[in-house]
Parts: C-alpha cells; sequence; structure tokens
C-alpha cells in the first residue's frame, strides 16, 4: 500500500525506516486534527508493509510537539455551542484512537524528542518503543493548569511511569527536561547534541536491523498483550507462536546464519 499524502506532516523512507515528522513549526507542531488524521492514514498504510521495520517521530524546527492545538478546541466548542453533537468529544477520542494505533503499530517506533514535549507530545513520548531525548527538552502536562484533564493521555503515562510518579506529574503540571525523564523511566537514552542524537538513532536502527522483522511483530504484541490476556492463555498463544516461528522461514534462516556463522538475510538486506 502506498504513503498517503499528507500536508501536516512530512514522511521520508529510507530504506527500511520511515521518518515521519509534524510539521506544524508555527505551532510548535501541536496537533489538530487535520494532522492525527494524516498519522492515523500512514499508520493504517503501513500496517501490512513488512518492509517498513521501524518508524521515526519527531517534530520539525527544534520542537517535538507542544500538545493539542487550542484553535481546534475552540472551533470544537463554537461548533457545539452552536448545536454540533458533541464534536469535543469526537475531537478528544481521535487523538486517543491515534495514540492507540500508534503503540500498537507493528514496527519498532523511535521518538526524537526536542524542545517542547508537551501534553499529547508526552503522550506519544509514552508510546515509543525507543525514546531519545535532547537533555533540554521540556517535559510537561500543563492541562490542568488550563482547566482539562488530560483525558487520552493519562492511561499512557501511567503504564509508562507508574501511577505514583504519574499522579504527581498530572497533578501538579510540572516541567521537566531530558534527564528527568530518563530518570523516570520515560525516555531510554538522553543526548546533549544534534550529533549525538543522530548517532543514538542510527545505533538503535542497526541494532533493529539485526532482528527478524517478523519476530518483532509477534513479540511487540506479545509484550503489550501482558496483563489484558489471562496468563495460561497468553503463554499458549505465546508457545503457539514461537513453534510456528521456529519452523517458519525467519526461524530457519535465522539458526541457520547461526550455525554458519554469519549475517542472517533481514541483517545483509537492511
Amino acid at each position: 500500500m502506498q504513503l498517503p499524502i499528507c500536508q501536516e506532516i512530512e514522511l521520508q523512507l529510507q530504506g527500511s525506516v520511515l521518518h515521519l515528522t509534524l510539521n506544524r513549526p508555527q505551532a510548535r507542531n501541536a496537533m489538530n486534527l487535520a494532522l492525527v488524521q494524516e498519522v492515523m492514514s500512514v499508520f493504517d498504510a503501513i500496517a501490512e508493509r513488512r518492509d517498513i521495520r521501524a518508524v521515526v517521530l519527531r517534530g520539525s524546527e527544534g520542537n517535538f510537539c507542544a500538545g493539542g492545538d487550542i484553535k481546534d478546541m475552540a472551533s470544537a466548542r463554537q461548533a457545539y455551542q452552536q448545536g454540533q453533537v458533541d464534536p469535543l468529544f469526537e475531537l478528544n477520542r481521535a487523538f486517543g484512537r491515534m495514540i492507540t494505533q500508534v503503540n500498537n503499530a507493528p514496527q519498532v517506533v523511535i521518538t526524537l524528542l526536542e524542545g517542547a514535549v508537551l501534553g499529547g507530545g508526552l503522550g506519544l513520548a509514552c508510546i515509543a518503543d525507543i525514546a531519545i531525548a535532547d537533555i533540554n527538552a521540556q517535559f510537561g502536562l500543563p492541562e490542568t493548569s488550563l482547566g482539562l484533564p488530560p483525558a487520552q493521555i493519562a492511561p499512557f503515562v501511567v503504564d509508562r511511569i507508574g501511577l505514583t510518579q504519574a499522579r504527581r506529574l498530572v497533578l501538579t503540571g510540572a516541567r521537566f527536561n531530558g534527564y528527568e525523564a530518563r530518570e523516570l523511566g520515560l525516555v531510554h537514552f538522553v543526548s546533549d547534541s544534534p550529533e549525538k542524537m543522530d548517532a543514538l538513532l542510527e545505533q538503535q536502527l542497526q541494532q533493529i536491523r539485526c532482528c527478524a522483522p517478523e519476530a518483532n511483530r509477534i513479540t511487540k504484541a506479545l509484550l503489550l498483550s501482558v496483563g489484558k490476556i489471562e496468563h495460561e492463555a497468553l503463554l499458549d498463544q505465546a508457545a503457539a507462536q514461537f513453534s510456528a516461528a521456529v519452523m517458519g522461514e525467519e526461524g530457519v534462516e535465522g539458526t541457520q546464519a547461526f550455525v554458519e556463522k554469519r549475517a542472517a538475510r533481514w541483517a545483509q538486506s537492511a
């Protein structure tokens, strides 16, 4: 399936890696409904693309994402006052559907976090398989200071850093930098320069290329199923997947490459 043509985001496919850049620099890449829908259309298009093994999310011109676009909220409020059926609900839920879709993507999702990482931007950081932050990035959940709950974001924040820390951050609107984000377990790596961030990204991509794409897809789905499927049923499902993998193309190639002391085909062709 071809990648969609987008206005609010930029797409660049480099080999097996899709670079997706939020491109609303005039609003610090705050998310409006059009941007949310474009991100969803991209992840719809790549859901079955086994040739795309990683997606790198970042923002343009030094900011990752400043959250939701206040102008969109104001327009939805006006529409609600004019009698439309709760456009504010639909606006909010659209973001929730988008972040859930990105969370469940079969590809490895990497976020590069610079500048503003606020509200919904922090929510996106929370669903990254690998998150790399600039030390001076500004993280925060300012919703309650605006009289709003972080409605679609809160569950992902709790999953990422735990209830104790989530309560403090959400109920105070605290701001924090890349170092504290790493201490909280929100991000994995911290960079002190664009060059180091690029080097960290390439290091992670090289490691991903060494892993079989279908095995990664199955493994990610398994990890996301923990706590959502009954324990023994999940282990039964995992055993069936393991058996199929051993007999499958990747399992045969991987074990043969190991015996022959060579790189597997997916690593050679990356």
